[in-house]
């Protein structure tokens, strides 16, 4: 399954500083970051699919439950300062799965509030 291959780090500072938050498979979808203390604080993060580099989506947005403003990274990367795309202390709630999500899934995801199936869903 694609979702174990996928690794997240999230940190409260720019350049992968300050508190840390690691996900070491893929396949959840937290609708509140309160309920790590890491609501708003979100300042950069590395994003992995150690098996197939493309096959990861991060979606970022700025309210709880999937809704608001909303950020996509696709495929493996490191994102040093989210002030840079203008989201730096926005993040509320995110979904992470080891596939391709398509902007039709996001749309259907913010619209609805439900994440795909077959992930692990976190609330606070």
């Amino acid at each position: 399954m694609a979702n174990r291959d996928v690794r997240l780090a999230l940190w409260s500072d720019t350049f992968f500083s300050g508190r840390r938050i690691l996900f070491r498979r893929g396949g959840v979808a937290v609708r509140d970051l309160g309920a790590f203390r890491f609501d708003n604080v979100l300042s950069s993060f590395r994003l992995r699919n150690v098996v197939e580099r493309s096959q990861v989506t991060l979606v970022l947005f700025s309210r709880t439950n999937f809704q608001g403003t909303f950020r996509v990274f696709r495929g493996s990367q490191n994102v040093a300062n989210l002030g840079n795309l203008g989201f730096d202390n926005v993040t509320s709630s995110f979904i992470l799965v080891g596939r391709n999500l398509t902007d039709s899934e996001i749309s259907r995801i913010q619209s609805t509030g439900r994440p795909p199936q077959d992930i692990l869903i976190i609330r606070q």
